[in-house]
């Protein structure tokens, strides 16, 4: 797959032919859209990210649906949490218009008409694409099983199954996802903060294989070069995230990281030339 990796994907093991690391849109094209939402994914085509990356977590109504926040307080100034509502509810909610009224240089009037949109319209969107789509599975303790479950069953027959991570920090999630799908890739997320935990970064990818996870996820300040050596020496794909920072193009194929996770897919991708 990536450097470091089993050939696994040819998808993504031709992508990665073409130069490293894959630029992956955070969110969608979220500098310019606002995050998950159908106009965001769009952007990220239009601009040529190598991939996506997303977040889902499940409706009322049992609809894996594409929502970062666990409330709407932020994208819709509303206080229900996306699991209290269905995904028909979900499609009928403003979460376009705060991006205008917060980046107003950025603003689009149609962007008020975002709604939450549902997994499966997101995958039909990037049907026509080649690249790797990252799948975030948002959740808890609580329905951390429902929600793998659901997005497993979902994604089960899709043509573009090769060439999908399903990935969480929810680790316990992860094996969850290889009983119900054992031939789709994941991934194990960690923040700054598991450092805190595991006392040494090494111990990461102890983690990761622990919980059966084939790729790891990191923030970038824990992609060190030591860290990226032994994760190669593990083959273990790496993937970063998320930095708007051009400098991180030439870290990352310095460190052998296969992907780079950004909001600003455009800027990133402007690095090659």
């Amino acid at each position: 797959m990536f450097a470091g990796g089993t050939v696994e994907h040819m998808d993504l093991v031709e992508h990665s032919k073409k130069r490293l690391p894959l630029i992956i849109a955070h969110r969608g094209d979220s500098f310019n859209a606002p995050e998950n939402t159908l106009a965001a994914f769009r952007r990220a085509i239009d601009v040529g990210a190598d991939g996506v990356e997303f977040d889902v977590q499940l409706a009322s109504d049992g609809i894996p649906v594409v929502a970062h926040d666990f409330d709407l307080k932020r994208t819709a100034g509303r206080s229900e949490r996306v699991t209290e509502l269905t995904s028909k509810q979900l499609a009928k909610i403003d979460v376009g218009s705060w991006f205008n009224a917060k980046f107003p240089a950025r603003a689009v009037a149609a962007y008020a008409h975002e709604t939450v949109p549902t997994l499966k319209q997101v995958l039909k969107l990037y049907e026509s694409t080649t690249g790797p789509i990252y799948i975030e599975l948002k959740c808890d303790d609580s329905n951390y099983k429902p929600l793998a479950t659901a997005v497993c069953e979902l994604i089960r027959n899709s043509p573009m199954l090769p060439r999908m991570i399903v990935k969480s920090f929810k680790l316990a999630a992860i094996p969850t996802v290889r009983h119900h799908l054992p031939e789709v890739q994941t991934a194990a997320l960690f923040e700054p903060s598991i450092i805190t935990i595991l006392r040494k970064r090494r111990y990461i990818i102890a983690m990761a294989r622990e919980f059966g996870a084939h790729q790891i996820s990191l923030h970038s300040s824990l992609a060190t070069p030591k860290l990226t050596a032994l994760a190669a020496e593990a083959q273990m794909p790496v993937t970063i995230w998320t930095t708007d920072d051009p400098k991180w193009v030439i870290r990352c194929q310095r460190r052998s990281i296969g992907a780079l996770i950004t909001n600003d897919p455009s800027k990133m991708m402007g690095k090659f030339g």
